[in-house]
């Protein structure tokens, strides 16, 4: 039997799929996994009992993953799994920063009297340009920057599409019609909107800031989905008043933000919608019990992707640091014991590394200990078929 500790209210539909062997609760002691959306954990404790934290959602920002991947515990979000539901949004976006449809609607809830003559004369304020024949550009090529990038050719919009790490299932996925660029500054100079689709790292933080938006075109509108943090807020106002910027949208309003003239500041409610969360949920809940049950890792942010089908037999799971040797000194103490290797995959990211093992014959607890006395070895597990 697992436990499964809910941080957040979580879509019946992914809860549905968990097997009788699982027990749910908001309020479960010593679980051995997680389940949570936008709940902060950083000043949570983590039980001794955590295996893994699954996150309903691509970012992860609100999950402590240097103190996870200390512990052992593995973190998986669900990339792609919300992504259709961020896409309409965008394209919604884009006529939102086009049209003044929101001064527009504002302006139009003040009229009392004479309503239509003053629609009639008063229309002109809300002017905006159409989107058909413009230049989006796409900073970001993943799921959700593929999908816009596509929709908005189809909406007769020309489209540059940037990603130093473009996969290859995303060139595959992507319209011969975008422009690809390994530039950014392609997107700056020639693009009349702008829409950023990155994670927030290091590398990323403040990328839109005063440097970048002097690049662009006048009048360049833009738009981020992702995380308020992506783009220098002081920055993007300086810009607003010279003109550079026409509008700029974002799903992270701020203090610094909320109420300032032509910035259009939506509650983030890029994955607000009930098919969004119940497919993140349900592929939250797959991940998670595909590696409770069987070791396997797919989609985790602080381990590699690493599978075995299941063959039946006995497996062992080892979470290490990345260190030269580790691996044969972790399989040496399998030889050591008389144990036969059915099968076995390694794999590492960054500074972790796993290696799941299938056995012949039965796997006991001497095994754990004998691994954990291996340099850099963090947690060792046993799962019995």
């Amino acid at each position: 039997m697992y436990n499964i500790l809910t941080l957040n209210k979580i879509s019946p539909v992914g809860i549905a799929n968990l097997t009788d062997s699982y027990k749910v609760s908001d309020s479960m002691e010593n679980p051995e996994g997680i389940l949570l959306r936008s709940f902060k954990m950083h000043d949570m404790e983590l039980p001794e009992s955590l295996l893994a934290v699954a996150r309903c959602g691509a970012g992860v920002n609100n999950i402590p993953i240097d103190k996870c991947s200390d512990k052992g515990i593995v973190v998986f979000n669900t990339p792609g799994a919300n992504a259709n539901a961020v896409k309409e949004l965008v394209i919604a976006s884009l006529f939102l920063t086009s049209r003044d449809i929101v001064g527009g609607y504002n302006w139009a809830q003040t009229l009392t009297e004479g309503v239509a003559a003053a629609v009639e004369k008063g229309k002109g304020k809300f002017v905006g340009p159409e989107i058909t024949g413009k230049t989006l550009g796409v900073v970001g090529l993943g799921a959700i920057g593929v999908l816009v990038a596509n929709t908005a050719v189809e909406l007769g919009m020309k489209v540059i599409g940037y990603d130093p790490f473009l996969s290859v299932n995303g060139a595959m996925h992507l319209k011969t019609r975008v422009t690809y660029t390994q530039n950014l500054d392609d997107i700056y100079a020639n693009c009349d909107y702008i829409t950023v689709h990155v994670p927030l790292n290091d590398a990323t933080r403040g990328m839109i800031n005063a440097q970048a938006l002097a690049k662009c075109k006048m009048g360049v509108r833009v738009m981020n989905l992702s995380r308020a943090e992506l783009v220098d807020n002081a920055a993007i106002k300086e810009a607003l008043e010279s003109g550079k910027v026409a509008k700029y949208l974002t799903d992270f309003p701020t203090e610094e933000t909320v109420g300032v003239e032509n910035i259009i500041t939506i509650p983030h409610l890029g994955a607000s919608t009930p098919e969004a969360e119940d497919n993140c949920a349900v592929m939250a809940v797959d991940e998670l019990m595909d590696y409770l049950e069987n070791g396997n890792i797919t989609n985790s942010v602080n381990f590699p992707n690493c599978s075995l089908p299941d063959n039946g037999k006995d497996r062992i799971c080892v979470i290490n640091k990345n260190i030269p040797s580790s691996i044969a000194l972790i399989a040496g103490v399998l030889g050591e014991k008389g144990i036969n290797i059915d099968h076995m995959v390694n794999a590492n990211k960054g500074d972790n590394a796993y290696t799941l093992f299938t056995i012949d014959g039965k796997a006991d607890e001497s095994i754990i200990d004998a691994m954990k006395s291996v340099p850099g070895v963090i947690r060792v597990r046993i799962i019995n078929k």
